[in-house]
């Protein structure tokens, strides 16, 4: 997301709307950051291995905070929360991400940059947050081991909610929360046996698996998506003709039924029948000298 960390993403917070496009509720445990938007090539995206220094973070503020920005000279400072951090880790902010800088490195190879068309990245691949939150079968590695995490931390979610909506369960679940969190940090990323009735099933079976993998990864510097965020993700052969200018329009494979509810009862109207007899008599008060006594 623009600016925005989640760190919630679990089936219980994905809701289908009227039309059968979703949107997530529940922003509570997200993380609001401030983020230069640049712009990256194909051929210049980051490739992070174990080696690469640590990315310096960018400027966020703790959660449910309102954003104050102040731009000097293309650098964008902190921005600390009155009252405390509520558990997040403000840092100084990342080196500057001038789209103009990519624009003098590439100037040199025009031919090049025509086959590959720039990407606008506005998300906060390298903010940084030591605070504990989430579901325990959703988290993270680095969230477990409080080393920080960024914007990373989404995409590991992602690759769990992938799993769960196809094996019916999270990869890491143990007994106990306990066991949880010590699977998701030490175990090894696995697949059970899965039917297929076609070859076309299978292939999309293995790019699935494929996503799944590179989203699991635990180290977040060679996560899918660690490093430009959406922009990688989506050229993933997973998502192979899928047009993310126009995915509103796609009509969704489900779209719900509008159920009307039931009326309400209604009460039955109390009619009193009157004889003829009663009818032609004529009217009589009441004579009754006690009415009063309790006035």
């Amino acid at each position: 997301m623009m600016g925005v960390v989640y760190r919630d993403l679990k089936p219980e917070n994905v809701l289908v709307r009227g039309d059968g496009h979703i949107m997530l509720s529940d922003f509570d445990l997200s993380l609001k950051c401030d983020v230069v938007p640049r712009l990256l090539r194909h051929n210049s995206l980051p490739r992070h291995t174990a080696a690469d220094p640590a990315p310096k973070p960018s400027s966020c503020v703790a959660p449910i905070q309102p954003v104050l920005t102040c731009f000097f000279n293309g650098v964008h400072k902190c921005q600390k929360p009155a009252g405390g951090n509520n558990g997040s880790k403000a840092e100084s902010p990342s080196s500057s991400l001038d789209p103009e800088d990519d624009d003098d490195d590439s100037s040199s190879n025009n031919n090049n940059n025509n086959n590959n068309p720039a990407e606008l990245v506005v998300e906060p691949v390298s903010a940084r947050s030591r605070s504990f939150v989430g579901t325990h079968e959703y988290l993270a590695p680095e969230v477990i081991s409080g080393q920080g995490h960024g914007g990373a931390v989404d995409w590991w979610t992602l690759g769990v909610f992938m799993y769960e909506m196809i094996y019916g369960r999270t990869p890491f679940k143990g007994e106990t929360n306990a066991q949880t969190l010590a699977n998701i940090v030490k175990q090894p990323l696995s697949f059970p046996r899965a039917a297929v009735a076609s070859g076309r099933e299978w292939d999309e079976l293995l790019r699935a698996q494929d996503l799944m993998t590179r989203l699991l990864a635990k180290n977040p510097r060679r996560r899918l998506g660690g490093c430009t965020g959406s922009a990688e993700v989506k050229r993933h052969g997973f998502f192979k003709g899928v047009n993310w200018a126009l995915v509103r329009s796609v009509r969704p494979p489900h779209v719900p039924k509008k159920v009307t509810p039931p009326p309400l009862p209604q009460k039955k109207k109390r009619v009193v029948v009157m004889s003829r007899k009663e009818r032609q008599e004529p009217f009589k008060p009441r004579n009754d000298d006690n009415r009063f006594d309790y006035f």
